[in-house]
């Protein structure tokens, strides 16, 4: 089936929107489906015959700002040796969607990491413990609103800066990194 054709399967099944990602020998079917039909736009593309999607890929979650947040799903079929990408738009205000661990076992990891970075709850996950963060940890750190700290909050931890030489009134030249050419040397002029 073409990426084009699993995609109209998937939308004949289920309510949704198909379009195609990628290019070439890249290329996947993408559906997006409303969010009170994510766990059974999971079930279909796993039990309809055609798609056959019986292996869960990876799961994860896009901060579109005042759109919310997509959660995306790519799935494959071990037989059709193809693959789609699910998506659903949760609101940011209350971020919930419905739990795939019960069509797809190995999404648990997956829901907890997408909980624990982006706050996005799965309703019917047994256990959305922290997984890798400390647990004082506060915030989601992959949401674009959250603050990383910069060196501004936080003091450089040496007697100088780098690039200071022992009498402190001279600094080194910034470095480029490998590659980068000066500015000058490329770009419209």
């Amino acid at each position: 089936m073409t990426p084009e054709e699993i995609g109209a399967r998937l939308t004949e099944l289920v309510t949704g929107e198909a379009s195609v990602s990628g290019g070439n020998d890249h290329a996947r079917a993408t559906v997006d489906v409303p969010a009170a039909g994510w766990a059974e736009a999971a079930r279909v593309a796993r039990d309809d015959a055609a798609l056959a999607c019986d292996f869960f890929d990876w799961l994860s979650a896009v901060d579109e700002l005042d759109e919310g947040f997509a959660i995306v799903a790519h799935l494959w079929s071990t037989t059709h040796k193809h693959g789609v990408l699910l998506r659903t738009r949760v609101p940011r205000t209350e971020p919930v969607v419905d739990t795939v661990v019960p069509i797809f076992p190995g999404a648990a990891w997956h829901e907890r990491e997408t909980h624990e970075m982006f706050g996005v709850d799965f309703a019917g996950h047994a256990d959305l413990r922290p997984l890798l963060l400390p647990p004082e940890f506060e915030g989601h750190p992959l949401r674009k609103e959250f603050v990383l700290a910069a060196r501004v909050a936080k003091a450089w931890p040496g007697a100088k800066e780098p690039g200071e030489s022992e009498a402190g009134t001279s600094k080194r030249a910034p470095m480029r990194p490998p590659g980068v050419p000066a500015p000058g040397e490329w770009g419209p002029a």
